[in-house]
């Protein structure tokens, strides 16, 4: 395996689908020895199941299955409400295009055929893993909160999917006080940390820029809060 400090195995747990024992049992060797804890089971109709009670980072998923074949079962984890977001490796021996695509279109990660070389399937999983890890990290840099997301990366506020028009000092009042969310920011607070000013400046610039902001939130206008006599917060009831 590539060499990554970001990156141990044994943070991590995969449940292997299939229903060929040996498959199963030989995956389950090899990713031990990785340092993966891995589980196995053999019966599509009683995986959701297994997956909750494992709570697995990623699943490798047979295709071809009795009963029920790897991409309904696939379709099934992508709206469970526990297991939604969990990486999917598909392991088939069905290559065609058209199977890779249908793969991908009930939302699986990564597509590997049988037969397969042991090291191809780890580098896979872990690239797979990484990726996730990628994106949980960016996704933590975000603030939510009573409906409201702030990106920092991107400057951008939603709410509901939809991108409210903020200045550039309404969006650093909402950031800080999201960020310190439940925390009582005093006026001279609130003009050293967004507008840089002595806190002899004036405080009513703070009153007024608060409430052009909580104008803009609309109905989430409401969990900016009013502390009287001391300034304001970020609170969801």
């Amino acid at each position: 395996m590539i060499q990554d400090s970001t990156f141990e195995a044994s943070s991590y747990s995969v449940l292997i689908i299939d229903d060929e024992e040996a498959i199963c049992e030989m995956i389950e060797f090899k990713l031990s020895k990785e340092g993966y804890r891995v589980s196995w089971i053999t019966n599509p109709l009683e995986a959701i199941g297994k997956a909750r009670d494992f709570e697995p980072d990623i699943i490798i998923l047979d295709v071809m299955m009795p009963e029920l074949d790897g991409f309904r079962l696939c379709s099934m984890l992508r709206v469970d409400g526990v297991l939604k977001h969990v990486p999917i490796l598909f392991l088939t021996a069905k290559n065609e295009v058209e199977d890779r695509i249908k793969g991908f279109n009930r939302g699986g990660d990564d597509y590997l055929t049988k037969p397969f070389d042991n090291r191809e399937l780890v580098a896979r999983i872990k690239a797979i893993l990484s990726r996730s890890l990628r994106k949980q990290e960016a996704l933590q840099g975000k603030l939510n909160g009573g409906g409201i997301s702030l990106d920092p990366e991107s400057h951008e506020v939603t709410i509901g999917g939809s991108v409210i028009d903020l200045t550039n000092t309404e969006f650093r009042l909402l950031h800080l006080m999201m960020e310190r969310i439940g925390r009582v920011q005093t006026r001279e607070n609130l003009l050293v940390n967004v507008w840089n000013y002595d806190s002899e400046i004036e405080t009513r610039t703070v009153d007024n820029h608060i409430g052009r902001l909580r104008a803009k939130l609309g109905d989430k206008g409401e969990f900016v809060k009013t502390v009287r006599g001391v300034g304001y917060k970020f609170l969801v009831d």
